[in-house]
């Protein structure tokens, strides 16, 4: 690495976070300088914040996650904010899903290097996979679409009353007003802006919550749901 791509020393902050798990944190962002920007998921610009802008802003995402649920990070990347989510929440069974296979063939390297045994790697687009994997209780994504069009991607992989936590930056409001036809087609019952990390990242992050009810993804999504399940279980007993 050049010089200005050097990582950082890991923040105080960091030990308090991840805990036990700090260490392997520790490899996660050299994983990330290194691999990650030779591979192209990472600019280099962005090493000298790893700490900061990503490890950190994606693992303070945990105060707004309930206990012990399920969890599908859509469009994961390099793995945010999923794998630093999986550091700080051993209760979560998280999927990391990500179209690209030279991102799947490192988030596969990561998880298997980090021990992360409730994390699941699985390459694909969230609108070819509805009805292949399990809902979820719990939808997460960071820097993947606006969110209008992020909803229709993430809230149909969700269960009834399930949600969707996207991290978002200064545009949050904007794009849930925006998005607020869209969301409301989709199921969506409540939404809300909060902000995690308070005292930890300076400014604290910023999640976009959106609470869905009984039908995720809306009326035709729940055909089309339904019709993958039964082609599904139809596959399952040939």
């Amino acid at each position: 690495m050049t010089e200005s791509a050097e990582l950082p020393p890991a923040p105080e902050q960091a030990q308090e976070v991840f805990g036990d798990r700090f260490a392997d944190a520790v490899r996660y962002a050299e994983l990330l300088a290194e691999a990650g920007v030779q591979r192209g998921l990472i600019g280099p610009r962005e090493v000298p914040r790893l700490w900061e802008r990503h490890l950190l802003n994606c693992a303070v995402l945990s105060e707004v996650v309930p206990e012990g649920v399920t969890v599908c990070d859509v469009g994961s990347g390099a793995g945010l904010p999923g794998i630093p989510l999986a550091l700080v929440r051993e209760d979560l069974k998280i999927t990391l899903l990500e179209p690209l296979l030279r991102r799947t063939n490192f988030l596969t390297e990561v998880v298997e290097l980090l021990g992360l045994d409730h994390v699941t790697v699985v390459r694909g687009r969230a609108e070819e996979v509805m009805g292949q994997l399990p809902s979820v209780h719990v939808v997460t994504a960071r820097a993947v679409a606006p969110l209008d069009r992020l909803a229709t991607w993430g809230i149909p992989l969700l269960r009834p009353y399930g949600e969707m936590l996207a991290l978002k930056g200064d545009t949050a409001e904007e794009e849930l007003k925006a998005a607020s036809t869209a969301l409301s087609k989709l199921g969506a019952v409540e939404t809300s802006i909060l902000h995690v990390g308070d005292g930890i990242v300076d400014p604290p992050s910023t999640v976009v919550r959106v609470e869905v009810g009984e039908s995720p993804g809306g009326v035709r999504f729940a055909a089309k749901r339904a019709k993958a399940a039964r082609t599904g279980r139809t596959r399952r007993r040939r």
